[in-house]
């Protein structure tokens, strides 16, 4: 008989786009006992025996002895299903105190009434029920029945079964007690199961055996843990132990002088969805997305918002990624942005940003700092009457890379730019550094001990800065010394409403300056030279597809032709 049991009783989790109020479940327990072995044989005895008419007996055939070793029960959602012990206890007003008692004092003096109660031995705990949240611990670990014999309760399940609800006997904290004994550092047994809240979301509810001996139903020491449904109310459904699906009965031992053996069957009979029904509810559904996506069409819009004439709105969102290559560790980066002329930003936008101080990890031979560190940036560039010679000038990042050493004092590791990209799109771009060096052997023992080394007091030197007025910048005999690279993830949005003119985008230029309308003769001049260089390349493969006594002729002539 051990063979044919089911000892899989793990909970299973369920998703269903149904209401939860829909969920019927039927249960099935039944006593195997060998005393029920006995009757059994007894009543197909007496059977044959009053088929030859020998004998005539009529207690071996009861229907009361048939219902009291099984019984069969369809429960739904939250269906409260009263005990032999609560139908006793609710029928004193007395002991009703919260309203839910009050209701059931009323539910119970009606069934009582009409003799309507339809379940003796299976019953329900539902949320609200002041069991579901304390049960005893015996109980809750009944499933230990539906396995094997030496299996034990863990610490954990041990302490979770001492916990309540957090919505269940709140008790109001006293303004009095001073917040230095608000912490108690020394809780007592009692107290962290009196104190202790599980912040649980989830509705539950106990499906109950009343396995007791004919006649002595409603003893709280034979109640016996059947199955537990928890749902958190968005379509998560977990059943413990699952249904039977085909599969063996689970086993259930009582406790006492007595053991007996029941069979439990579960089996979901909840109501399956027509045809007709299932598509209504997706067309419900589609049109409420629809409506939801109509109601943030209304509140975003759908215009955007368009800058004036001639000026054109750059957009960046950036991310600096990694630095690798430098000579020590706990690397951070400072940046800032300059404007050229006829840029300008928000009053609001920040310019500059500090990185975080991050270590380095080795990859390959390099060591790698990863930042992931993200920016944004918007910038207006206003269309003004220029000269021809003129060239729109981008925005550039300048940016620095120090390292802390344990005295929290810093170095300078590397000076670096990066000229935003004309296009818009993605850019991966990786910047190199160099730093200012000084000759002998004391500024790298300075460097090492104390921290200092040379520093630019200006960024902009890194490039031909934007104040420069000059023809040439000299930097002869200034020493510097490459070291590491950072790495930059850029994605560049260009907005104007020049783009917007159908017959620019018709001509289908990539350089902005082209669609702003300005510019006109730079653009000229950079397809001219694209057009020169694709010409030339073409002549230089025809040159070396030709023969090279023809090449050779060609050159004679030439010469001769020349003298």
């Amino acid at each position: 008989m051990a063979d044919g049991w089911n000892t899989d009783t793990g909970e299973a989790v369920y998703r269903s786009r149904d209401a939860v109020k829909n969920l019927k479940i039927k249960v099935r327990v039944e006593r195997v006992t060998s005393t029920a072995a006995l009757s059994q044989h007894l009543q197909q005895q007496v059977l044959s025996q009053q088929e030859r008419g020998v004998i005539e007996l009529d207690t071996f055939t009861s229907q009361g002895q048939a219902g009291d070793n099984e019984e069969e029960l369809v429960v739904g959602w939250q269906e409260k299903l009263f005990s032999q012990y609560e139908m006793e206890l609710f029928q004193s007003e007395a002991v009703c105190q919260t309203p839910l008692e009050r209701q059931y004092h009323t539910e119970v003096k009606n069934l009582n009434r009409t003799k309507s109660r339809r379940n003796q031995r299976i019953f329900t705990y539902t949320d609200h029920d002041r069991y579901t949240s304390s049960l005893p611990f015996h109980q809750l670990q009944s499933q230990d029945m539906v396995t094997t014999d030496k299996s034990a309760p863990t610490f954990l399940a041990e302490r979770m079964a001492n916990m309540r609800h957090r919505r269940q006997d709140r008790r109001t904290t006293d303004c009095s007690i001073p917040k230095s004994k608000m912490i108690n550092w020394e809780p007592t047994e009692e107290f962290v199961k009196s104190s202790h809240v599980v912040n649980n979301a989830m509705q539950t509810m106990h499906i109950m055996g009343d396995l007791g001996p004919p006649g002595r139903l409603g003893q709280k020491e034979n109640e016996c843990w059947l199955l537990t449904l928890r749902t958190d109310g968005n379509g998560i459904i977990i059943v413990k132990p699952d249904f039977n699906r085909g599969k063996e009965p689970y086993r259930i031992e009582t406790e006492g002088e007595k053991k007996e053996v029941w069979r439990l069957t579960l089996e979901n009979v909840s109501t399956a969805m027509k045809p007709e029904e299932k598509e209504r509810e997706q067309h419900m559904y589609k049109d409420l997305y629809i409506r939801h996506k109509e109601y943030l069409n209304s509140l975003v819009g759908q215009d955007f918002e368009m800058p004036p004439d001639g000026i054109l709105r750059l957009l960046v969102n950036g991310e600096i990624v990694s630095a690798k290559g430098f000579e020590y560790d706990n690397l951070y980066i400072h940046f800032f942005m300059e404007l050229p002329n006829n840029w300008s930003s928000l009053p609001f936008q920040s310019l500059s940003g500090v990185t975080q101080t991050c270590r380095t990890k080795t990859l390959e031979r390099d060591n790698v700092a990863f930042f992931s560190y993200p920016f944004s940036f918007e910038a207006f560039h206003m269309n003004e009457k220029e000269s021809e010679e003129s060239i729109l000038q981008w925005p550039v990042l300048y940016f620095k890379v120090l390292s802390l050493d344990f005295w929290q004092r810093y170095r300078t590791e590397g000076y670096g730019y990066l000229v935003f990209p004309a296009t818009p799109g993605k850019h991966v771009i990786t910047c190199h550094t160099w730093r200012p060096l000084q000759t002998g052997t004391v500024s790298v023992l300075r460097r090492f001990f104390i921290g200092g080394s040379p520093e630019l007091e200006d960024h902009s030197y890194v490039r031909v800065p934007g104040t420069f007025k000059g023809e040439r910048l000299s930097r002869f005999g200034f020493r510097t010394e490459t070291t590491g690279s950072v790495t930059f993830n850029l994605h560049c949005i260009q907005h104007a409403k020049a783009f917007v003119d159908a017959s620019i985008l018709k001509k289908r230029r990539q350089r902005v300056f082209d669609q702003l309308g300005s510019f006109s003769q730079q653009g000229a001049v950079c397809n001219i030279l694209e057009a020169f260089q694709r010409a030339r390349t073409r002549m230089q493969e025809a040159r070396e597809s030709l023969p090279r006594d023809l090449i050779n002729t060609t050159s004679q002539l030439q010469i001769d032709s020349t003298s």
